[in-house]
């Protein structure tokens, strides 16, 4: 059964940066992307960025692009998101996700339990 299990969210000022950890075990990931999607308050699920587990490609939405930098680390099957220079927009939960490759990226297979971040302005 694969798990996902979220870490590293909390309260931060505006400007300020986080690291979100993303666990995952049950199988192995060869073949998947893995990525983080947020949802704000009353807004929709959207994604944020990901990474090819095999090639390490990386993909960014817009908003956060030059900001956060996704990572993996394929000895301890843990991804990672580092952000910075954070907004007020930015609050949301933020959830990881795991999905193949053969897949639209907007439908991952798995889901995290999400970790909430919330930037102060």
């Amino acid at each position: 059964q694969v798990q996902l299990v979220e870490s590293g969210g909390g309260l931060v000022q505006a400007g300020g940066s986080l690291r979100l950890s993303c666990a995952a075990s049950g199988r192995t990931f060869g073949g998947y992307r893995m990525g983080w999607f947020r949802q704000a308050p009353g807004e929709e699920r959207e994604f944020v960025a990901h990474i090819i587990w095999n090639s390490g490609i990386r993909y960014y939405a817009d908003s956060v692009k030059g900001r956060f930098t996704i990572s993996r680390d394929m000895a301890k099957n843990t991804v990672y998101l580092e952000m910075n220079s954070l907004k007020s927009e930015d609050t949301a939960v933020y959830y990881c996700a795991a999905g193949t490759v053969s897949t639209s990226y907007k439908t991952p297979n798995y889901w995290g339990q999400g970790t909430q971040v919330t930037v102060s302005s």
